[in-house]
């Protein structure tokens, strides 16, 4: 009993992710530092299906995001402080060479979240859907506070 007990008290906690009312799991990496949403997924050459990167950011208002030095078409997926959808972009092309066109959202959000393009339309990720999201420092808001 007592190495059961040890061998749960070592588990590991589960890796951040946004949860769809479905059910469907997006593993995500934090982007929450100025260095972090810099870099983004930038250089990388694929993304596994069920994950993504969540940019979170101090306060609501216009994001604008680039592809620069980005391989892979992604789905942009806006969020409010409580974790709703506000916006969707889906298939933004990838940007090898400058000039790289800015991309950014009309409805106010606190967090974007990347992933593969098409996944957004896979997942029902659409305007007024709330994604449930666990282990992101301060994301989503709690209490609705903007």
């Amino acid at each position: 009993m007592l190495v059961l007990i040890a061998a749960l008290a070592m588990t590991a906690p589960p890796p951040p992710a946004c949860v769809t009312p479905a059910g469907a799991r997006i593993v995500v990496e934090p982007a929450i530092t100025d260095e972090e949403r810099a870099l983004g997924l930038m250089f990388r050459d694929s993304l596994a299906p069920d994950r993504g990167m969540l940019f979170v950011f101090e306060s609501e208002g216009t994001l604008p995001f680039w592809m620069k030095n980005t391989f892979i078409p992604l789905d942009f997926v806006w969020l409010s402080g409580e974790g709703e959808v506000v916006e969707v972009l889906p298939d933004v092309p990838p940007c090898r060479l400058d000039p790289c066109p800015n991309y950014q959202n009309a409805t106010p959000a606190r967090a974007m979240l990347e992933v593969n393009a098409g996944a957004a339309a896979r997942l029902g990720l659409a305007p007024g859907v709330r994604l449930r999201c666990e282990g992101i420092p301060s994301f989503p808001i709690q209490g609705g506070a903007r």
